[in-house]
């Protein structure tokens, strides 16, 4: 069907529909909003990714199906997570704003528990529950399923995965034995297949895309880089696109608030969200994203669940799930509604075998790049920011009472000179952090020949934050001395008086030895070997050199 018109919704729903602006059906609506529509419907089993309008494709009909004038629950939407059953009830607020009688209900954990059976106990047609809270209000005798007539399981993989199955099955018993289920998943995986068997008779099964597909407008893209250059990667990657608007997913809440620790503290519009943050937290930080004041939600899983975005222009996968069909759920937040995403994986050499089980499940390929060198980054950063110039609306009147004494203070350069000191004001600073950058890609140089790490050896230098030296500059000065431009760095470790910094251990003679007479600003260098260990034992070496930086 190409459009709402076509479907006989009721009047109520098509005003709805027009003041959220949907212009026409998307597939999985076009394939099941007719079908629930009918009286017999029965049991279904919807197979489609984030991000399709799964929501108002069973919405819109359940809602039609209401009887407004009975007060009792009709219809039990169960989420896995307390975000998205409140994206999801504030979807079928949406839908059926029309409909005065209709009363819906979001029941989550984190919330006041009294002020939910206060609205339960005043009557809610509709409730979107998380499984956990809503069986502990069926516990406390609070809220009674027993006229339901269709249940929505939504996102059904999530939930099962989640630790939700004994929870289900409860809320299950509670419920009557003759109603609709619609059963709503991206995956099928075993656990969700043997639900389906055991609840569900002879569903109607529809699937949008194959299934576990990759959507068709989602670009893969994966940096191969050490372990300890994971985070330098993400702030390369996030460089080298100045209008990124993205999710970076990782794998645990420490992990997380770390991530965006470092982004927050470098400068970037960042934020986190996940499972330690109280839910006033995380509903500020949601809508911060979603009103596009934050470029970048550093996001466990579980978390950006309910978060539904659809301008995303990258996802950046900082670790890789466990699971490839989890892959498929993060990748599937960009290139929505017929829109192009790139989804970025920055993977470390043992990933390899995990990425060839991604390839398979979306049935695309992952493009190997090359992470992007400081001049590739300085250079898009500077077109970037004239094109923004070049599309800047003038401002006539605001601007033309000013213009008098900025042309006097400018006349007494030239063109040419202007034009550089515009681009320098932004730029700078660019050029500066990127200087003598180093390599982070992991390639056959800095492998050895078994396919193995760098092994490193561990440096003290009498440099440190007083100094106002900062990673990058140490980089450049261990690189520039010892006239090796290609020195892989470890792991640096900058303190108040002095820094350790690893280094690959072949070169540990040539930093030694090769440094003469050298003084970084006023100050006398002294570098030498930190204790290190090797080979399963501590070895001590006292060898100790003194340089100087020539000015």
């Amino acid at each position: 069907m190409n459009s709402f018109d076509e479907m006989n919704l009721l009047p109520d729903l098509l005003k709805a529909i027009k003041d959220l602006e949907f212009e026409k059906p998307m597939p999985v609506q076009a394939a099941v909003i007719p079908h629930l529509l009918k009286d017999d419907s029965g049991d279904m089993i919807v197979l489609a990714q984030t991000g399709t309008g799964k929501t108002a494709a069973y919405g819109l009909p359940l809602l039609q199906k209401i009887n407004t004038n009975n007060r009792k629950t009709q219809l039990l939407i169960l989420c896995p997570t307390r975000e998205l059953c409140i994206q999801v009830a504030d979807d079928i607020t949406s839908y059926g704003i029309y409909m005065k009688k209709v009363k819906v209900a979001a029941i989550f954990g984190g919330a006041s528990i009294e002020r939910q059976i206060k609205i339960l106990q005043s009557g809610a047609q509709v409730i979107c529950a998380t499984p956990g809270r809503l069986l502990d209000l069926l516990r406390r005798k609070e809220t009674d399923l027993s006229t339901i007539t269709n249940l929505v399981l939504d996102e059904a993989d999530e939930m099962l995965k989640m630790g939700f199955r004994e929870e289900l099955e409860a809320i299950m018993s509670e419920t009557p034995l003759e109603k609709n289920i619609l059963l709503f998943s991206a995956t099928m995986p075993d656990d969700v297949w043997q639900i389906s068997k055991r609840y569900l008779k002879k569903p109607l099964e529809i699937t949008i895309g194959e299934k576990n597909i990759g959507a068709d407008g989602i670009i893969h893209h994966c940096y191969m880089v050490q372990a300890k250059d994971r985070y330098l990667a993400l702030k390369r990657i996030v460089d080298y696109y100045p209008d990124i608007y993205g999710i970076v997913f990782c794998r645990t809440k420490k992990e997380t608030q770390e991530v965006a620790d470092h982004l927050m503290r470098d400068e970037y519009d960042a934020e986190p969200l996940h499972g330690d943050l109280s839910q006033a937290q995380r509903e500020h930080v949601m809508q911060k994203f979603r009103n596009k004041h934050l470029s970048l939600l550093v996001a466990t899983d579980v978390a950006a669940r309910g978060l539904d975005v659809d301008d995303l222009t990258h996802i950046i996968n900082y670790n890789l799930p466990d699971e490839a069909e989890i892959y498929t759920h993060r990748s599937g937040r960009t290139g929505r509604a017929g829109k192009k995403g790139i989804s970025i994986i920055i993977s470390i050499f043992k990933d390899k075998k995990k990425i060839s089980e991604i390839e398979r499940n979306i049935k695309k390929s992952i493009e190997i790049k090359k992470i992007f060198t400081g001049r590739e980054i300085c250079e898009r950063q500077l077109f970037s920011m004239i094109d923004k110039m070049i599309t800047t609306e003038i401002n006539e009147k605001e601007i033309n009472p000013f213009l008098d004494i900025i042309y006097k203070k400018l006349e007494w350069f030239e063109r040419d000179e202007v034009i550089k000191k515009f681009v320098s004001i932004q730029f700078n600073r660019f050029l500066e952090y990127y200087k003598n950058a180093p390599d982070l890609n992991v390639s056959e140089y800095n492998r050895d020949k078994k396919g193995g790490a760098v092994k490193y050896s561990r440096f003290f230098i009498n440099l440190g934050t007083i100094d106002k030296i900062t990673p990058p500059e140490l980089i450049g000065l261990i690189n520039d001395l010892t006239e090796k431009k290609h020195i892989t760095i470890g792991k640096i470790d900058i303190k108040r008086n002095f820094s350790f910094f690893e280094a690959d251990h072949k070169y540990r003679d040539d930093i030694l030895n090769s440094i003469e007479d050298a003084y970084f600003e006023d100050r006398k260098i002294v570098i030498e070997l930190s204790n290190e260990r090797q080979h399963g034992k501590v070895e001590k070496d006292s060898k100790r050199r003194t340089f100087h930086r020539k000015r």
